[in-house]
């Protein structure tokens, strides 16, 4: 049961992450050089869409994880664990007002206090960034110990 819970724990971390870092190094540089309309305007099927694979992925490894430390009670499982959760509340208390303003149908995509909004955006989803790479280096850490 360990080895499903490990191999799961790295699997949905290391893809968290991967996508994560996508986002942040390719995807939203991109958006953002087409100028502030056309990103907006890209941004929310986008975000839509990535919601769809990053939560399941977040969640899975969150309780890959759990498991794993439980069966181990080895605590660099319990920090990775820790630290992959942690994008879940980050999102909701950090993130998710921003988003909220970026999927407001009414927002005014010309404007160049607008250009601010996926700006702060790009940072705040780089705190995700790290804290996924972190916890899946600590999952594959253990996972190359044992």
């Amino acid at each position: 049961m360990l080895e499903i819970f490990q191999f799961i724990a790295v699997l949905s971390g290391t893809l968290f992450t991967g996508a994560a870092i996508y986002i942040n190094l390719v995807e939203h540089p991109a958006r953002m050089g087409c100028g502030t309309e056309l990103a907006i305007t890209e941004w929310a099927p986008s975000y839509n869409r990535a919601t769809g694979m990053q939560v399941p992925l977040a969640i899975g490894s969150t309780i890959a994880g759990a498991g794993s430390w439980f069966i181990t009670g080895n605590l660099l499982w319990l920090l990775g664990t820790l630290l992959i959760f942690a994008v879940i509340p980050f999102t909701f208390i950090a993130i998710m007002p921003t988003n909220k303003l970026l999927l407001d149908p009414g927002i005014d995509k010309t404007s160049p206090t607008t250009r601010a909004l996926p700006e702060k955006w790009g940072t705040l989803h780089g705190v995700r960034s790290i804290l996924s790479l972190v916890a899946s280096a600590l999952f594959l850490i253990q996972v190359l110990r044992s």
